[in-house]
């Protein structure tokens, strides 16, 4: 049977508009999750290289967020300096090495 004459599955999840009770309890959940994963755990870095200042939040040693707080284009040498064709994929490696420091030296926790 071909994709185009397969019915779809895709459903919407409920509204629970009959369920006000529920409905408050999912709202609730979803700000202390927003707190959870966007807003809580994160420092203040400085790039040792340029001084530009991210917010980072480690989840493993592997897992690294990093929110910026300015236009990296603009604060950032290396992705001001670089043709967007070839503009670094892994982000910038002076402002990575700064994070690494940030471990290394305890200013940045890393959950076990």
């Amino acid at each position: 049977m071909s994709a185009s004459t397969r019915k779809s599955r895709w459903a919407k999840s409920p509204s629970f508009a009959d369920q006000p009770d529920r409905v408050e309890a999912i709202a609730a959940q979803t700000a202390i999750d927003k707190i959870n994963y966007l807003d809580s755990g994160l420092s203040e870095i400085e790039c040792r290289s340029c001084g530009t200042c991210v917010l980072v939040r480690k989840n493993s040693f592997r897992q690294t967020s990093v929110q910026w707080q300015s236009d990296p284009n603009e604060t950032c040498p290396v992705f001001r300096d670089t043709d967007r064709a070839n503009a670094p994929r892994e982000g910038c490696p002076n402002l990575r090495a700064s994070i690494e420091q940030a471990v290394l030296d305890g200013s940045l926790n890393v959950p076990r």
